[in-house]
């Protein structure tokens, strides 16, 4: 039992392919300096967009 946090990004990047935008976007998140403090202890998830 207990309480736990979870954080949803909505991420959108423009001009760029769906794959490469994706791409950026996870080797963003394991350089980030939040997502380092938190790694392990709140679940990130994604959702990637493209304009």
């Amino acid at each position: 039992g207990g309480f736990s946090l979870t954080v949803h990004l909505d991420v959108t990047l423009s001009g760029i392919s769906q794959a490469d935008a994706e791409k950026i976007v996870e080797q963003t998140h394991q350089v980030c300096p939040y997502s380092n403090a938190i790694r392990g202890n709140i679940q990130v998830s994604t959702t990637v967009y493209t304009k």
